[in-house]
């Protein structure tokens, strides 16, 4: 179970990503610095304190918060998992939801993994969503969408340009 903590929060982690591996100080924190990825500028993000900064990464602690999570994807592809949960997540703040209300958009959205026991075995795929503070106490509840509650968890954290890419064996075998 450790396992399939680490690699959720080490997915969240690098999907906040930054040009040049460098840090962004904001006032996230009662220890005085705080790092925020240029996203959380424009969109709302997850509140959480920097602990420690080293050489590279932070030790975060995020808040207790609500995400909006899909039912089980099963699927070989990495990308085409992440890709079917974010379009069901994608619809749901759109108003494809149980009050028919918008919801605006936040950052991250993360992919967790149960990894399955062999390489051309299908893995299980849950993509959430990060709900927004003015919908935290009541998220519109919605079909195939269930709500997580996480207590405060602490994460080690790496930020980095780009995009994630998969593995070239997986784009093999979807070809």
């Amino acid at each position: 179970m450790a396992v399939f903590h680490f690699l959720k929060l080490s997915l969240i982690l690098n999907l906040l990503s930054n040009t040049n591996f460098g840090l962004w100080h904001g006032t996230n924190t009662s220890k005085g610095v705080g790092i925020y990825p240029p996203t959380c500028d424009r969109i709302e993000c997850p509140a959480y304190d920097v602990i420690e900064v080293g050489n590279g990464y932070d030790i975060r602690l995020y808040n207790s918060t609500v995400w909006m999570s899909t039912s089980a994807i099963q699927d070989i592809s990495f990308v085409k998992a992440t890709r079917t949960g974010f379009l069901q997540l994608f619809e749901y703040i759109q108003g494809k939801n149980s009050y028919n209300k918008k919801i605006e958009m936040t950052a991250p959205v993360i992919t967790e993994v149960l990894p399955s026991d062999g390489p051309f075995c299908e893995s299980s795929f849950a993509i959430s969503f990060y709900v927004p503070k003015e919908n935290q106490e009541n998220p519109p509840p919605a079909q195939g969408l269930h709500v997580k509650r996480w207590k405060p968890t602490y994460s080690a954290v790496r930020q980095f340009g780009g995009f994630v890419k998969i593995r070239i064996l997986e784009r093999k075998l979807l070809h």
